[in-house]
Parts: C-alpha cells; structure tokens; sequence
C-alpha cells in the first residue's frame, strides 16, 4: 500500500463526491471534526500499477499530495516520514540520493535549425510538414540569457522554488522550466491532466513524448504512468512538482493611474455576504432519471409535504441533481423518503400516471462562508467555489421555477415580446444572473439576454414555414426530408388526438415511407393495420396528408408513429442548433439596445426579481442592492499614429476611436507588379470588371503602395462551380510567362456573386494552400457602387497581404513602449474555433499568430492546425516526433514562429508576450498549465537555457460586464452611439479581488452597447506594471490593419480568431445538407478532418504555402 494525505479538497467538490470516483482508493480516518470543513482526509492506494492513475490524478488534480517517505528499518519494517511535495512557494530540493538526474540531451545546437531533441520523443505520426526551420538558417546565439535566480518575492505564480544550488558533488547548472507538458487525453477538452512536474519519486515516471495520434486507451494510463519530463535541448536538475493547486496567477501590481479620470456604471449588483451556517446534503433519487425538471418536481413536491414536519421548517435550495442546501442543518444526519408525481396529463380512460420516487437526503459538509470572506478581503488566494455555488444555487432557484433556464440565463415570453426569426423559429427575451467575487465583496451580474426558441405551432405549419412555401402544392423532396429530419429531430411534441389526455413525445426521426404506406401489428398473430385506419377506427380521426411520412417517436426497437398534423410542438424549447443568416440578423435586430436602454432594461429587471422578496434569499439571508455599481475608471489617451513621409500628414492622432486615409499614405507601401483577376459573376461584364480593377489599383497607388496599373493577363470569366479548373488553368498560364524571369504573381483578384455559396472557402483553400497565392476578393454588389471608402479599407487588406505595413505607432519607432522597445519581444495571439452546435465531429481549428516585427509589432505571421472536436489546450504549440533517420525530433507553431521572427528581424526574442482568446474562468489552470509549458519547451529546443520571460494573458469577450457612462447625456462623456469612450479602463471594484485583471473598452460603439474585453494576466515573468500592460493593450488595438478603427480586442487575438476561421475552409467538405459559412447560400456543406473509420484521429489540415504564411493572409 502507498499512503497519501490529501489536503484541500479541489473547489467544488466534497470529499464524498471526489473519492468515489477514485477506484481502489480507502479513506482511512477524516482528521477534522464533522462540524468543520473536511480538509484533510488519510487515503490508501495499493500496490498496482493500474492504480498509478489514482495517484497522478490526486497529485496533479488539485490536491496538495504529502507522501509517507519509506524508510527501512533493521527487520524489514518501514517507517513512514511525512515529505511535503507540494511545491510551496520556495520549495526544498530532495536530498541528493533522491534527486533524479536525467542524462545529457543530445542536439540542441548554437542555430535555431531543426534541432534534434533527447529521449523520448515517442511521436507516432509524422509532423505537418511547416514546422522546423529549414537546414540551412544556422545562426549564432546571441541574445540574452535568464538565469534562474532564488524564489522571488512574487506577486503570484507557481509556488516552485527556483533552485540556486548545486546537487551535491555536481556542478552548477541552471535550472530546466519549471512548467511541463500536460498529457493529451483522448481528444476530450475536459480530461487533460496538468503535467506532471520534475521530482517525482524516483521510478514512478519514464518519460514519453506528445503524439499527434488519439493514443489507444490502455496506452492512456500507460502514458500517464510515463509521464515524465525532459526539456529538450539542455541538461536539468530535479525539481519539486508544482501542481495546479499550488499555483497562483499573478497579484495586481498596484492599480494604474494613467488616463483622465472618469465614473462609470456596471451592471454589477452588491450582494451583502450572509451570516449563515451553510449545509450541503447529497441527494439520491430512485429510480434515478436524467430530468432535472422531473428531480425539481420530486424535491418541490418533498419540501411542500415535509417542511413543516421533517425538515425543521427549512426551505433548501436544490441543484436539480445530487445537492441540496440549507441554511442551518436539518434535524437528521441521514433520512429516507416516499414522494409520489401524479402526472398532468389524463392516462387511458382518463385515469392519471403515479408515479413513486424514493429519496435519501443525507449531511455532506458545511459550506464555509469564512473562507469566501476572506478571499474577498485578499487575505486567501483561493476563490471557495462551493460556498459561491451555493450562493449561486440559492439566488437561481426562484426564478428557475418561474421561467425557462438555459446555461445561467432565464427566458420567458412575459419578459418582452416574442420575435419571429423565420423557419419556425422565434427570439424570447430573458437575463443573464450570475454572482461573482469582486473587489467591492460579492456582486450580482445581471445583463439582458435573447435567445432562439422553437415557434409552438402544429407541426404541419413549422414545417410549411421552416420549407417557406405551401407544403399541399407538390410532394417532399429528399432535400426537404432531410431538412425537415434535422429541424425535428429531438424536439418535443404533444398530441391532439386524445382530448385532455395530451401525452408528450421526443421526435427520433421520420418514417422513410408516406403515411398512407405505413402498417404495424396489432396482435401477437402479427395482423397487420394501416396507421390511416387505425387513427380512423380508434379516434375517428381522418389523416388528410397521407402522403406525408409520420413522425417517429420512442427507440428504433419499437417505433411509435404519430401523423404530423396530430402533433403539436411544445412551449419553451430552445433551439440549440445553428442559426441561418437572416435568423441571425434578425436576432441581432432584438437583442441590440442602445445602451440607456438596456441600462433601463436591466434596472427594471432588477426590480421585476425583487430579491429582497425572495423566500430563499430571505431563507439564506442574501441581501441584493438594486443600484448599479458606481466604478472609478479612466480614459488612456489614443496613441499617435505614423504614416509615410511622403504624404501630408505624416502623424496623425485618432479622434475617438476612429481617423481616415486622406492625406496620408502607408508607412510602408507593398509592390504589386504582377496581379491579375478573376470574375465569378456573371451579372459582372468584364469591362466593368476591368474598370473597378483600374480604380483599385489607383486607389492602391495613392495609399502609398507600387502597383503595375495593368494587369499581367485580361480579365477573364468563369463558373464558380468550376473554380479549382479556372485557378489552375490561369495560374499555369501566368507561371508560363513568369517563370522563366524568376518572378512570382504578387496578388490575384476576384470578383463574386453576393450569393457565393462555398465558393469564397474553395478559392481560398485553393490559393493558400495549393497554388501559393494571396488573394482579395469583392462582391459584385461593392464593383457595381465603386464606393471610394471601400476601395481605401481594400486597399489596407491588400497592403499587408503583400508584406506591407499600413501604419506604426510612434511610440514604437521612437522605443518609448514600455517592456517592449527596450529590448527584442515577439508578441503572440492564440484562439481556437470550435463547430457549431449540431456538428459533432467536426474538428475544432487552433490558430496561433506572432509579431514578426521589432521594434514596430504590427506584421503578423500566423499558423494553424485541426485538433479534436471542442479541445481547448492548442496540441500543437510544441510536439516531437521520431524521424527513422534522424531520431527525435521537435516542432510546432511556436518553435516556427519563433524562427521565423529571428529569420525576419535578424534577432531572437528576448521577451515573450503571449494574448490568448477564448478561454472561459474554468479552463484557466488547465490552459496555462499546459500552453506555458509548450512555450517553455519550444524555446529550450532552440537552444540549451534560452528561456525569454513570458507574460500570458487571457482575453475574455464572451462576459456579461457592461459599462454606461454616469451620465448619458454629457456628451464629453459619450461617443455618437451613446457608448463609453474608447480607451476607458477599469480595474477596481468589479475586477477580481486580488488578481491582475481589468475590463477595457478600446473601442468607438457603432450600434447597440459595447462590449469592453475583460484581460485577465495568468503569468508575468516582466513584471508589467499596470497602467504598462493597460496602455501597451490599448495602443496596439489601433494598429488593426483591416481599417481605420481601434478595435475591440487586442490585433494578436483578432488575427488569431480570422486565421482559425479561415482554415474552416481548409477541411475536406462532406456531403450534407446544411449551408456554407461564409453566405446565405446552401453550398457544399460542413468540412471534416476526420478520418473515416478512426473516431478520435484528426487529419492535418493541408499545408500553407511558405509564401502565404509569411504575410498576413487571414486580413
């Protein structure tokens, strides 16, 4: 046996509930009084080494592990001394004897080649083929070197000692990075185990490399035993682990200060913390069901009988599935009871359905409050995520009983009025509820919300609308079968046959055959009837669309069919599946308010929840203020901008978020000497074609760019269901005249119909990754107006997509950008794009881009890959691989980028900023644990202790903060939309009451409220001061090279997000039936990476050609 004592249970979770799903694991004793907190429990593993897997997962999963150290004793007995391994904040080195010295890796030379790694590569599959430097860029080092030096007085981080010491009898080395790769689950996003770190016990971990490869699943806890750590180009020493729990995101530095001081409003409610003895209780229900509106009925139904009598007058707050909460405990440890649902509707004769539930309650914990107080003052570092569920839980049971919850928001056709959308689809208006740890104590997020939900008519008319024609003129076609399949599938439906007996069904599919074609049997003789003449015979009810197929509900086993105009679709199911364009515009069009509107609205809701009213706020004794939170904030200058010197205005400074090109041309103008064009429109004569190609590239010209005026071949016209042949075609015509002068076609343009269908994803797939070109397209509606505006932002677009700069900040040329100028730093943007709901096994789409430039940061070189469906931890940042000749090998997005950056500036980066999109409050450790890591080892294969220091920071869109200027008639306070002021900033009250985080609106509104970015600092090794990473954040939202705007989120991640979505258009398409991504149009369908037959591999997108990632090809 090999004993463990687990301290801390991770947030959230009981000690129960986290042990039982631990197998082979015996709780020993609880050392804690059953009144406290259970926060320290003894646990036993055997011997085994499948149960390795318990042991990762405890060390790794959020506990802080103490193992019993063996000692032998005369006699072969053991004593057991507790070593702590936890990873403290400066952390011992084990006794030499137990240091675990990893031998000397081989490669790892002066150049930043492709390096060969040390042992274990273990990769199965071989790497996409852009990764690595080519052979011949071998460079000298250079650059500085950052020597771990003692544990500093941090403001966060990971609580890893950086030792300075020697091993005894050995020389001194420099410390390997103190972060390691996490293991690649089997392409579930939420199963990745944070990494296991340097010092584990001696012989519990070998080490294995990542694979591109779904490993098998009894390679997974093979690997998870291996799970050991190497960095790949330098020797290293043993370290101590540093797990998720022992880590800690940076402190806020201070608050800034830059900027004219200003007051704000948020839509951030105080909620008073209540003075309560909180108590959890698991609930079992028998027998269980899935429902958690049937386990709300049950436990509503409990309380209503038993309040008074059993539960000592307590009114609990139910999750709707294991835990129940009260305030104060119940008068029992453990009780058993019987609740019978009599069902709504009438059964056969009239009867209605018992049905008859057994449920146990029984004491858990104590959900302490003490500890969330202390957080909210800074004096802990962890948020107790319990006693905030519980909080949670209780302010959302009321009006989850009054309307219908989706994710943390609550809708109902009483909350404003139902919109249609089109297709059998309308919007109902709700809000968004949340409570939240802020600086100001806990606060109440209330936001207005709309939402998509499927229209309660009879099936007959969803589908008459959803075909948007008159369903009795001609029969259904297979495309209308399969639209109407898809649309259905899973909602529910009520019948309307039976009078008051109005049983509800979950459609499964429908019938291949008409209704008037349909028999079953009846008897076990197996006679036969038709469905027509038993609805006739039975309910004397005459079908009229015979021809129609029947809906089919209940298993494939025994099908139950019902006739479509007997049904009818029930209330308040929201349709989860992807909108159309038109139901997206038209949702757009109810959920944009400006913002003294929402404001308006969000207050009324406020008063509508009457919170002070709730029994269960009054029950736990939460008080909820209903003014919006008054917050200090602070508008940070806009920067100046460069231009080219030989235009009138070389500088210029935006005004409110926004500025123009007249007068001024690019800071550095792109050449276009060999273009040529294309037209897919067929309503676009080729002289107009060739006239809008003339004045764009006047327009090209006049920016500042040096462009041929005539094209290199005419126009020439073609059908877009031919595109692959016409680019061929033209393409091998141009390289024919090209070639034999050396020379490459610099930029091809192509108009398209409005309607494109999958036409605008095949072009680009086709230029970007098989012919190797840049491309622009228009519409034909934008070559009919010629607008001048149009073909200025067109000309920004082409500009960088030849390698050109279009603006710089005057702050970079003159090095006055803080923790930037001052020395070589590459600055990263990260996203992932996942499908859209409905499409479950599309891959999801990773993109990373890096600045290639410095000291200006505003080029940007951009990567992607396909990874498993929904993974959020980008697989391919850093991989090895075996190469038969070679041995083992490294690579990945961030070892090219890194390459390509010293490639272009002739220097390596010597700070690392990296802004990662898209990863909500839950993915945090995990995202960093395992993406830090990739970045450690990356620049450790480049070459032996190269480690520049790294700031990671997460950017956060998807929140419901929303900002309103205090007067929404000042309008020195406003801009023309009625929003907040570009480059305001806010990093008190509402933010986290100890982390470096704060909220920026770095843009002007255009309709509706803005949004402002919320950036949360996960790791900070340059130490940035607030109002330096603030201003640095702001400045850089100004160099978006798409228009003349600031925008909303910082360059790096918007590049990242345009570069991910068009590598959708990479993806081998697959026969379907549902619509391009790009129009209206119904086009070839959603694209798959997946290889058929393998259901966790994921095919590598195809390559992009060298001359296409260079430049900024995703504007």
């Amino acid at each position: 046996m090999i004993c463990y004592n687990v301290l801390d249970l991770p947030r959230g979770i009981s000690c129960s509930q986290r042990l039982k799903i631990l197998p082979g694991m015996k709780p020993c004793h609880l050392q804690a009084p059953a009144s406290q907190r259970i926060s320290y429990v003894h646990v036993s593993i055997p011997r085994d080494p499948t149960l390795k897997l318990c042991s990762t997962i405890l060390s790794e999963g959020g506990y802080n592990m103490v193992r019993k150290r063996r000692t032998e004793l005369p006699g072969g007995g053991e004593s057991s001394e507790s070593q702590e391994t936890g990873g403290g904040r400066g952390a011992q080195r084990p006794p030499p004897q137990q240091q675990q010295q990893l031998p000397q890796q081989g490669g790892g030379g002066r150049g930043w080649g492709p390096q060969r790694g040390g042992r274990g590569g273990g990769g199965r599959m071989p790497p996409q083929p852009y990764y690595g430097g080519p052979p011949d860029y071998q460079q000298g080092r250079g650059g500085q070197q950052y020597q771990r030096g003692p544990p500093p007085q941090r403001r966060g981080g990971i609580a890893v000692g950086r030792g300075t010491g020697a091993p005894a009898g050995g020389p001194s080395r420099t410390p390997a990075p103190e972060l390691h790769q996490a293991m690649r689950a089997p392409y579930q996003a939420t199963v990745t185990t944070p990494p296991v770190p340097y010092g584990s016990p001696a012989g519990t971990y070998v080490e294995a490399g990542s694979s591109s490869q779904s490993p098998e699943p009894s390679e997974v806890i093979e690997q998870i035993e291996q799970l050991g750590i190497q960095s790949e180009a330098a020797p290293s020493q043993a370290m101590q682990p540093a797990s998720s729990k022992s880590m800690r995101f940076p402190l806020r530095p201070g608050k800034g200060s830059s900027g004219t001081r200003c007051i704000v409003k948020a839509n951030h409610f105080f909620a008073e913390l209540p003075d309560k003895d909180l108590h959890q209780y698991d609930v079992s229900i028998t027998p269980e069901v899935t429902s958690r509106v049937v386990n709300r009925a049950v436990m509503e139904q409990l309380v209503k009988t038993y309040k008074e009598s059993h539960l000592g007058r307590r009114l609990p707050a139910y999750d709707g599935r294991k835990s129940l909460y009260t305030a104060g405990p119940l008068p029992f440890v453990s009780k058993e009871f019987i609740i019978v649902l009599i069902d709504e509707e009438d059964g056969p004769g009239g009867a209605r359905r018992e049905r008859e539930f057994k449920v146990v309650i029984k004491f858990a914990a104590r959900a302490d409050l003490h500890h969330l107080g202390m957080f909210l003052q800074g004096r802990q570092a962890d948020a107790p995520q319990e006693a905030l569920q519980v909080l949670d839980i209780v302010l959302r049971e009321l009006p989850t009983s009054r309307y219908c919850p989706v994710a943390r928001s609550f809708y109902s056709p009483d909350l404003g009025r139902r919109q249609p959308l089109g297709e059998g689809l309308e919007s109902w208006r709700g809000f968004y509820q949340s409570i939240r740890p802020t600086q100001m104590g806990l606060s109440l997020n209330i936001d207005m919300s709309s939402t998509a939900f499927i229209e309660p008519l009879p099936v007959i008319d969803f589908v008459a609308q959803l075909l948007n024609r008159d369903v009795s003129a001609r029969p259904l076609s297979d495309a209308d079968r399969v639209k109407i399949k898809k649309a259905l599938r899973g909602v529910k439906v009520e019948v309307t046959h039976r009078g008051n007996m109005r049983r509800k069904y979950r459609i499964s599919g429908l019938t291949s055959q008409a209704t008037r074609e349909l028999t079953f049997p009846v008897d076990e003789r197996g006679t036969m009837k038709s469905v027509v003449e038993y609805f006739q015979e039975t309910y004397g009810f005459v079908i009229q669309h015979t021809q129609w197929p029947c809906l089919q509900v209940g298993n494939q086993q025994r099908p139950n069919y019902l006739p479509m105009e007997v049904c009818k679709i029930v209330e308040g199911q929201r349709y989860s599946k992807r909108l159309n364009e038109r139901q997206i515009t038209a949702l757009l069009k109810v959920t944009c308010q400006r913002p003294y509107e929402r404001e308006r609205d969000i207050l009324q809701t406020v008063h509508h929840n009457a919170y002070a009213e709730d029994p269960y706020a009054q029950e736990f004794g939460i008080k909820i203020s209903e003014k919006l939170a008054q917050v200090e904030a602070r508008i940070l200058p806009a920067p100046w901008l460069r231009y080219h010197d030989s235009g009138r205005e070389k500088e210029c400074l935006p005004e409110v978020g926004q500025w123009n090109m007249m007068n001024k041309r690019m800071v550095n103008g792109g050449t276009i000497n060999n273009w040529i064009c294309i037209n897919f429109a067929r309503n676009v004569q080729d002289s107009m074609a060739r006239s809008f190609c003339h004045e764009l590239a006047q327009m090209c010209t006049t920016s500042g760019m040096a462009v041929n005026p005539e094209p290199l071949l005419p126009v020439v016209s073609g059908r877009p269901d031919q595109v692959e042949r016409i680019l061929k075609s033209r393409f091998h015509d141009v390289m024919t005249k090209l070639q034999p002068h050396g020379k490459d076609l610099d930029l091809l343009i192509v108009i398209l119909p409005d309607n494109n269908g999958s036409l605008y994803g095949d072009l680009k797939r086709i230029c970007e990754t098989d012919l190797g070109i840049v491309s622009q397209c228009c519409l034909q509606k934008h070559v009919y107006k010629m607008n001048k505006q149009y073909l200025a932002n067109v000309a920004l677009k082409i500009n960088v997509k030849v390698g050109g700069r279009n603006t710089v900040l005057v702050d970079a040329i003159s090095r006055r950008i803080p923790l930037v100028s001052d020395r070589p730093t590459i600055i990263f943007g990260a996203d992932v794009t996942h499908p859209h709901p409905g499409e479950d096994t599309s891959p999801s789409i990773a993109a990373v881009v890096a600045s290639q430039d410095w000291p200006e940061v505003t080029k940007y070189a951009g990567l992607v890959c396909a990874q498993a469906h929904r993974q959020e931890l980008i697989q391919d940042l850093y991989k090895t691989w075996q190469d038969p000749v070679r041995g083992t090998m490294t690579g990945g997005m961030i070892k090219e980028l890194l390459i390509s950056f010293r490639r272009a500036t002739g220097q390596k980066p010597q700070r690392i900023i990296f802004y990662r999109d898209g990863v909500s409050e839950g993915q945090f450790y995990q995202v960093l644990l395992y993406e830090l890591d990739a970045i450690r080892k990356a620049c450790a294969s480049l070459e032996p202790n190269y480690q520049p220091p790294v700031t990671f920071v997460v950017v956060q869109k998807r929140h419901h903060t929303r900002l309103f200027a205090s007067n929404h008639n000042d309008r020195r306070a406003v801009d023309r939309s009625g929003n907040i002021l570009p480059g305001t900033v806010v990093d008190s009250k509402i933010c986290h009451p100890t982390e470096f985080d704060f909220y920026l609106c770095s843009h002007a509104g255009i309709q509706g409220t803005s949004r402002p970015a919320h950036y949360h600092v996960l790791w900070d090794e340059n130490k940035f001061t607030a109002d330096a990473l603030q201003t640095l954040t702001n400045n850089l939202c100004y160099t978006y090279a798409r228009c003349t705007r600031s925008v909303s989120i910082v360059p790096p991640a918007y590049y990242a997000h345009l570069a991910a979505f068009r590598a959708r258009f990479y993806m081998e398409p697959e026969t379907s039936d549902s619509g391009s991504m790009t129009s209206g149009a119904v086009g070839r369908g959603p694209r798959s990476t997946r290889i058929p037959g393998a259901s966790a591999a994921v095919r590598p997108l195809p390559q992009l050609r060298d001359n296409v990632k260079r430049v900024m090809f995703y504007c």
